[in-house]
């Protein structure tokens, strides 16, 4: 039963399909993990043990009697607690929320389901995913699970679901991405996490932070288990106006384990020039995977990034404020402290700032696009520091004290801006024994070949097997 809690979300898919191993089995380990654990991980704000079962056994029933629902029959997974679940409260990590239990699912809950899913339960996160810290003042602050010994921040705002992958409570799970909420607890906890482009995949009942800058996505062990996931979640939905009409591709087909002619480039002005000695060193290694895989590297620079950390404030500021003006009057004691005081600058954004952000945005997305119609993928740290501790407000980086908040978003926010797809997976380990993440970036809708590539990489390489040890 053991082994079953670090098996992959593919081969789970595979084994319950041919009967090697019972959906029961499966979501039994995971929840006896989870009562074990999560008391001292807090991954989880609510478990839905009874409900999980119930599915699983409905799973059993069906294989018994000849029925597939789909690529995931069976297999559990972890929602962040802002995706609406039918019949379970959905808080966003909030009290403010606390009791409020929707009456569907999300669009992208419903259709995991519907590809035969089962939810062990929702996630916890920085409270209204306003923070890349992951911490939550109301149900725990997440507990990074590289570090024992001390307690190191997961990530956010899906902490949660970073530590849950994690550490075996669950083998995939839900996020979503306004600055970096799936890559940075993807890359602090080292495992794999994909934010697609803007409009792959709906966002109809999941709670926002900025409408315009919102991603939903998978996070798992493998690229390989997140292109399972983004599957059934993909597509047009008629609830989201900003969801593309474009056709999906079938993400686990385009996996071929190749990527010989694959042009890469190596962003290091702003990227990895800003990044610590060693996760420096980690992503160049991994250039040179690439390279020896087949793949050209070069070098490439991006314009304007460095109006993407005032442009994204604006932006965020103002539209996360809009969203939460009614209780920001009425209920402001209810937030903690650090999500009142940034919703509290969201009222100093003026029209005009909004409006210059938004035409410096155009400029960070041309320059993406350029840099990628003469590369097939862009490459870069995703965190420039490994996990911090909890607490830790300033690092040493570069021989200067920096805002540790500032540093953790500051490589991943201009993609979130630009709405390219972008996946961070695992590189190595600092010699303290924590994760280092890479950050692979795509052109809109071709998440296929961002998953490709970390694929290959992943096959070439054993970081995203290692785990941490809590037994």
């Amino acid at each position: 039963m053991g082994d079953l809690v670090w098996t992959r979300l593919t081969d789970l898919a595979r084994m319950i399909a041919t009967k090697e191993v019972s959906p029961v089995e499966v979501v039994r380990a995971h929840l006896d993990r989870i009562a074990r654990l999560d008391p001292t991980l807090r991954a989880f704000i609510t478990v839905c043990a009874d409900g999980a079962l119930d599915a699983a056994r409905a799973a059993e029933a069906d294989l018994v009697a000849g029925r597939l629902r789909g690529p995931l029959h069976g297999v559990p997974i972890g929602l962040k607690d802002l995706f609406d679940t039918e019949g379970v409260r959905t808080t966003g990590g909030s009290t403010i929320l606390a009791d409020s239990v929707p009456r569907a699912d999300a669009t992208v809950v419903r259709r995991l389901r519907e590809a035969g899913a089962i939810v062990l339960g929702k996630l916890n996160m920085h409270e209204f995913a306003y923070g890349p810290e992951g911490l939550n003042a109301h149900y725990g602050d997440a507990w990074n699970p590289w570090d024992r010994s001390e307690h190191r921040v997961a990530g956010g705002s899906s902490s949660g679901s970073g530590v849950a992958v994690a550490a075996g409570l669950c083998p995939g799970a839900l996020g979503s991405d306004t600055g970096g909420s799936i890559r940075i607890p993807a890359s602090l906890c080292g495992i794999t996490g994909l934010k697609p482009t803007y409009g792959r995949a709906s966002r109809a009942g999941v709670l926002p932070l900025a409408w315009s800058m919102d991603h939903v996505g998978p996070m798992a062990r493998t690229a390989a288990d997140c292109a399972l996931m983004l599957g059934p979640m993909a597509g047009y939905d008629p609830a989201d106006a900003t969801t593309s009409v474009l056709p999906v591709p079938d993400y686990v087909a385009a996996l071929a384990g190749e990527v010989k002619g694959l042009r890469v480039g190596l962003l290091r002005a702003f990227f990895l020039e800003s990044a610590a000695p060693e996760i420096r060193e980690a992503v160049e290694r991994a250039a040179q995977t690439f390279a020896g895989l087949g793949a050209s590297v070069d070098e490439v620079a991006l314009a304007h990034v460095d109006d993407v950390a005032a442009a994204s404030f604006a932006i965020v500021g103002a539209e996360a404020l809009a969203y939460h003006a009614r209780w920001m009057r009425t209920r402001p004691e209810d937030y903690q402290p650090d999500v009142r005081e940034r919703l509290k600058m969201g009222a100093f954004v003026s029209g005009v700032h909004y409006v210059r952000a938004q035409q410096a945005r155009a400029l960070v997305r041309r320059a993406v696009d350029d840099a990628l119609a003469r590369r097939d993928i862009l490459l870069s740290p995703t965190t420039p520091i490994p996990a911090p501790r909890l607490g830790e407000r300033e690092l040493a980086l570069g021989g200067a004290r920096v805002d540790a908040r500032a540093t953790l978003i500051r490589l991943t926010r201009p993609f979130n801006f630009s709405g390219h797809p972008a996946c961070s997976l695992p590189c190595g380990f600092t010699a303290g024994g924590l994760p280092i993440g890479l950050q692979l970036v795509g052109r809109p809708f071709d998440e296929a070949t961002v998953l490709r590539a970390a694929d290959a990489y992943q096959r070439a390489t054993d970081w995203h097997a290692r785990r941490p040890m809590l037994d």
